[in-house]
C-alpha cells in the first residue's frame, strides 16, 4: 500500500522505535519532520533538503502543533489530553506497527501477544520456518523495530511480530495470523486498568478479515474472550486434557504430551526445558499450520529448538545439582509456571525490584503446590514484603527454609545447600533494577556463578 503519510510528520518518543520512524521518513523521502521527546535528542545526520525541528524537554509536546501526522513510538501512553486535542484539531496519529501492516509486501504476517511466553513463541514460529526453509523476519518488541522489517523486505518472506499492548493499543489493522497467549495483568502503571490492557492486546485479532486465522488457549478465558473479537474463520484453540475444556481443542496438551491432528510430541524428545513450553510450542505449531507447513515437519523442527536466554534455561549440572536460569521472570506468573516443572527438589532464588505487584498467589502456590520446595533464598527491594506474605501462606509450618540475602552471590551459596539430586533456580517474579542494571546482567552473574563452582 502507498504511504499516505501528510506532513510535516512527528516521531512522538525518540528510543530505538523513533530512530527507526526517523530512517523510515528519510527512506520515503519526507521533507518536513518534527521529533518530540522528553529526553535530549541527539540527530544523525539529515539528508540535504530535509529539514528536522526538535521539540525536547518538559514541553516537548508543543511540538504537536507544527505537526499534521504523528507517528506514535509504543512507549508513549496514546490518551494523553495533549493527543486527544491535537487529533480533534484534525491531526493523524499512527504507529511502527499500522504504517507495516499497511504497508507490507511480506507474503504473510503473524502476530504474537500475551503476558507471557510472546518471545519463546515468536522465536519457535521462526525456528519451524527455518527448518521448513521459508524465508522468515522476526520484528516489532523482539528482534528489530517493525519500519526496518520494510527495507529488505520480500514477497516470499513471511513475518513474524512480537506485539505488546503498548504496540497494539490504537492499532486499527491486524496481522493474517494472531497467536493469543495467556493474557493475565500486567503494565498497570501505564494502562489505567485491567480492561485497557486487555482491550488493547485485542487489536491484534480484531481487525482480521474472514480469510485469515486466529490460534488461542481456550481454557484461559481472558484469552478466550479477546479470540472471540476475531472475525476470522479458521479459528485453533489450544487445550489442556485436564483443564475446563477438557482437551476439547485442535492442540491438546496432556501432561508433558502435546498432540495435533493426531501427531504428538514429548517434552522428553525436546531440547527445552519447563512443561508450560508445551503452551507456546502448541502456539507456534498452529500459527505454522495456518499458512500450510505440516503439523508433522513442525513438530520434527521443535525437538531441535533450544530456549531463549534467561527463560527457563538449563545451565547443566554440577556436583549432582541442576541449575536453571529464569531472569526473565520478572512477574510472579512467570515463576508460577517455572517452578510447576521441577522435577526434583529444588531450591529458589525469588526477589528483585519493586513493582507493586501482588504475590499473595505466588506465596500460596509455592507453599501449598510445590512439595519439592525446600529452601526460598530472597533477594532485593522486595524480599521483605515477600517474606511477609510467605509467611502468611506458611512456609515455615511447611518446612521450607526461608531467609533474606543482601546479594545474589549469598543467596546463590545459601542455595548449593539443597545438595545432591536437588535444582537450584533463580525465577526472580521481579524486575532487577536495584540490584542489576537489567534482568540479562542478572543472569550474566547467575552463569559465572554456575560456571565457577
Amino acid at each position: 500500500m502507498q504511504n499516505t503519510l501528510v506532513s510535516p510528520v512527528g516521531i512522538l518518543g525518540f528510543g530505538v522505535e523513533g530512530q527507526s520512524t526517523l530512517r523510515y521518513l528519510f527512506r520515503e523521502g519526507v521533507k518536513d519532520i518534527v521529533v518530540m521527546d522528553k529526553n535530549p535528542v541527539s540527530l544523525p545526520e539529515v539528508p540535504a533538503g530535509v529539514n528536522v525541528k526538535v521539540s525536547s524537554g518538559e514541553n516537548y509536546l508543543d511540538g504537536l502543533k507544527d505537526c499534521v501526522t504523528v507517528v506514535r513510538s509504543a512507549g508513549v501512553y496514546p490518551m494523553s489530553k495533549e493527543l486527544f486535542q491535537f487529533q480533534m484539531n484534525g491531526g493523524l496519529m499512527t504507529s511502527q506497527i499500522q504504517l507495516f501492516l499497511e504497508q507490507t509486501r511480506s507474503a504473510k504476517v503473524i502476530g504474537v501477544t500475551g503476558t507471557l511466553g510472546k518471545g519463546s513463541t515468536v522465536s519457535m514460529i521462526s525456528h519451524i520456518l527455518d527448518k521448513c526453509g521459508k524465508a522468515n523476519s522476526i520484528g516489532g518488541n523482539f528482534g528489530v523495530p517493525a519500519l526496518d522489517l520494510l527495507e529488505d523486505e520480500t514477497p516470499d518472506r513471511i513475518s513474524i511480530l512480537e506485539l505488546s499492548s503498548f504496540q497494539l493499543m490504537t492499532l486499527s489493522v491486524s496481522p493474517d495470523v494472531g497467536v493469543v497467549l495467556r493474557v493475565s495483568t500486567e503494565h498497570l502503571d501505564w494502562h489505567k486498568s485491567v480492561e485497557e490492557y486487555r482491550d488493547a492486546k485485542a487489536n491484534l485479532v480484531r481487525w482480521q478479515k474472514r480469510d485469515g486465522a486466529c490460534v488461542y488457549l481456550k481454557d484461559a478465558e481472558p484469552t478466550a474472550k479477546i479470540a472471540a473479537e476475531s472475525p476470522a474463520k479458521t479459528k485453533y484453540a489450544v487445550s489442556l486434557a485436564d483443564g475446563p475444556s477438557a482437551g476439547d481443542g485442535d492442540a491438546v496438551i496432556d501432561g508433558a504430551t502435546l498432540t495435533i491432528s493426531g501427531q504428538t510430541l514429548d517434552l522428553a524428545d525436546c531440547k527445552v526445558r519447563g512443561i508450560y513450553q508445551l503452551e507456546n510450542m502448541a502456539a507456534a505449531t498452529l500459527a505454522c499450520k495456518a499458512i500450510g507447513i505440516g503439523v508433522a515437519e513442525a513438530f520434527e523442527a521443535l525437538k531441535s529448538y533450544e530456549t531463549l536466554p534467561y527463560r527457563m534455561e538449563f545451565k547443566g549440572e554440577k556436583n549432582g545439582i541442576e541449575f536453571y536460569n529464569d531472569s526473565y521472570a520478572t512477574r510472579p506468573d512467570a515463576t508460577i509456571a517455572a517452578t510447576g516443572s521441577m522435577k526434583r527438589p529444588f531450591a529458589l532464588i525469588l526477589g528483585g525490584s519493586e513493582k507493586n505487584a501482588d504475590f499473595t498467589e505466588l506465596s500460596k502456590i509455592l507453599v501449598e503446590q510445590r512439595p519439592n520446595l525446600k529452601r526460598i533464598a530472597l533477594i532485593g527491594a522486595t524480599a521483605e514484603r515477600m517474606l511477609d506474605d510467605l509467611k502468611k501462606a506458611g512456609v515455615d509450618e511447611a518446612g521450607i527454609k526461608t531467609a533474606i540475602f543482601p546479594t545474589l552471590e549469598e543467596a546463590f551459596a545459601d542455595s548449593l545447600n539443597i545438595g545432591k539430586g536437588g535444582t537450584v533456580i533463580m525465577s526472580p517474579a521481579c524486575a532487577s533494577f536495584g540490584l542489576f542494571k537489567n534482568y540479562k546482567v542478572r543472569g550474566q552473574v547467575f552463569d559465572k556463578l554456575v560456571a565457577g563452582i
